[in-house]
């Protein structure tokens, strides 16, 4: 790797429809953003020290501090909780976002509302690593999520929209021009749009091992692809390098 990856954790949140396909939530990134702006993303970010120090006094797995990251981000960018035990009332939810954006500690937030995680709440779905030579590389776990009560809204910060949409239609709106979305989403769009359900993804994920997907160039046919291994789920593993958009 040209650069040293950044650790960070991101979480599909999937909203089953009785006899449609499952609805996922997809926030928008600020044009100024420096990684991925104006892009269409799943929630997450950065794994914080603070996403560490909590993870340490719990009896959690190696993942803890990107479950941690990928909770604490959702609140934050979408202000939905998710794996909080009990789930705050919705003013509670509003004021532990707050202090989030004001900077308060994760592990205080909750320590003063009397809430707990619940990381098994998380489902791992997929470690993305990519190389970019000269660029911001994010070393990032997916996790997959059942939608929870409430409403979700946008920080008008990091993230300025947010929808409620299945795979194929924003694959659908970012073939016609009217979204964005980088390579490593795309691909997890495709693979997203093959289940019927959360339960369905859930048990693919579970006969995929987790392992980190760096894409890497290939000559197919004269035509330079940009391609992932194609043992991981992904019913697309390779798109022309002309055609890929890369954060």
């Amino acid at each position: 790797m040209a650069n040293d990856p950044i650790p960070a954790a991101t979480l599909v949140i999937l909203r089953d429809r009785a006899g449609h396909r499952p609805e996922l939530l997809m926030v928008e990134r600020a044009k100024a953003m420096a990684f991925a702006g104006g892009a269409m993303v799943f929630p997450g970010g950065r794994i914080d020290p603070g996403d560490h120090a909590l993870a340490a006094t719990l009896d959690a797995g190696p993942d803890a501090p990107a479950r941690i990251a990928a909770i604490r981000e959702t609140i934050e960018e979408a202000g939905l909780a998710i794996g909080l035990d009990p789930a705050p009332a919705p003013d509670r939810l509003a004021a532990m976002r707050a202090r989030l954006h004001a900077g308060d500690a994760f592990a205080a937030i909750l320590a003063d509302e009397g809430i707990a995680l619940n990381l098994d709440r998380l489902v791992p779905f997929a470690r993305w690593l990519p190389d970019h030579p000269g660029m911001r590389i994010f070393d990032t776990l997916f996790f997959l999520a059942r939608a929870p009560d409430g409403e979700a809204s946008v920080d008008a910060t990091e993230t300025v929209a947010l929808t409620w949409t299945t795979a194929a239609d924003l694959l659908a709106e970012a073939d016609a021009g009217r979204a964005t979305i980088i390579y490593p989403t795309r691909r997890n769009l495709e693979r997203l749009a093959l289940f019927a359900d959360y339960e369905a993804a859930v048990a693919q994920a579970a006969a995929h091992p987790i392992r980190a997907i760096t894409p890497f160039y290939d000559d197919r046919g004269g035509v330079a692809h940009l391609c992932i291994p194609d043992d991981l789920g992904y019913p697309v593993s390779a798109e022309p390098v002309t055609a890929a958009v890369r954060g």
